[in-house]
Parts: C-alpha cells; structure tokens; sequence
C-alpha cells in the first residue's frame, strides 16, 4: 500500500473542526502518541529518506517502516505497518531487539491526536488534528492507497485540504522538524 498524506501547519483547529461538523463526521477519541524513531546501522535513513518506527498509542505497539518518497504533489511512499502485542514490555522487548541489531534510537516524537474519518470519492479519508509537541499544531490528511490507484488518491487528497481551507503544506516530517529544532 502507498501512503499518500500532507501536513499543514495551523493556528487552530477551529476550520477544520467546524468544517468536519458541518460535513456530519464526528471526531475520534483524541490519541496520546510516541513516536520513537531508530537508524540502521548499515544507511542513514535521513539520507535515503526511509523511516524505521515504533508507535505507541497507550498500550498498542505499531512497528513501521516507511519507504523513500515517491515525489508529486502529495508525499507518496510504501508503508508497510506491523501490529505488536501491547504493552511497555513489548516496547522495551523491541527497542532492545533493534539495538542488538545495530540500529540506534534517534528522537522520539509526541503528539495529541484527534482523527477524523470520513469516504471521499471512494477513498477512506484520514483527517488528523495533531498538536505536536516541540512543533506546535498541524492538520494531517492521509489516504492508503493501492499503487494502482495513487493518481487518483492524490487528486482526492489535494481537493479535500483545499475544501478544508488548508493551505502551505509542510513537506518534512515531524522527526525532520522536532531534529531541526534540537539542531541536528
């Protein structure tokens, strides 16, 4: 599967909130995550623009590894996500696992987030409320996709942001901003 998704930055989530109420979606329980981000030992993942993750939404565990962007208007890549037993313990289990590995932890990324998720032009539609910490607020707009389809998903996701007021999206992702801020 592809993910095909933007990210703006706003001041709020005011627009979007009222924009999601009068289209008649409800928001999703607001979501605690860590996103904890790790190297390989045999390529820098900054370089080749890959990403190793764990996720820990509570006490899920989401293993990720996303691929190199793919270009176009939206960012574009494989994402290939993995369920892990729940709990600290599978973490700290993982975390040593990649270790051992030769991969090392280079930041972890927290956020709030409140998702929205509605059926657009055949696509199930991922609108996400997220006020990073270190970063400040951002709208995310997702969309998984078959390679087959990514043009077409592309053209829904632009005109959803559009008809979400969103403007400006913000190309890198969170790890690049939170290092950029630390000075890395």
């Amino acid at each position: 599967m592809l993910e095909i998704e933007m990210k703006f930055p706003v001041a709020d989530f005011a627009v979007v909130e009222e924009r999601m109420r009068r289209w008649g979606v409800k928001p999703g329980a607001p979501l605690d995550e860590a996103d904890h981000y790790f190297n390989a030992p045999d390529r820098d993942f900054a370089r080749t623009d890959e990403a190793l993750r764990l996720r820990r939404i509570g006490e899920q565990n989401r293993l990720t590894y996303k691929g190199p962007k793919q270009g176009g208007p939206a960012k574009t890549r494989t994402e290939i996500e993995l369920a892990l037993a729940p709990g600290a313990d599978t973490a700290d289990a993982l975390c040593r696992l990649v270790a051992h590995l030769g991969y090392s932890a280079v930041a972890v990324v927290r956020k709030r987030r409140i998702p929205y998720h509605l059926q657009k032009d055949g696509f199930a539609l991922e609108v996400c409320c997220d006020a990073v910490e270190q970063l400040g607020c951002f709208v995310e707009v997702e969309i998984l996709a078959p390679p087959e389809q990514r043009s077409h998903a592309e053209q829904t996701l632009l005109s959803a942001a559009r008809e979400l007021g969103l403007e400006k999206p913000e190309p890198r992702a969170y790890l690049q901003m939170v290092l950029a801020s630390r000075g890395e």
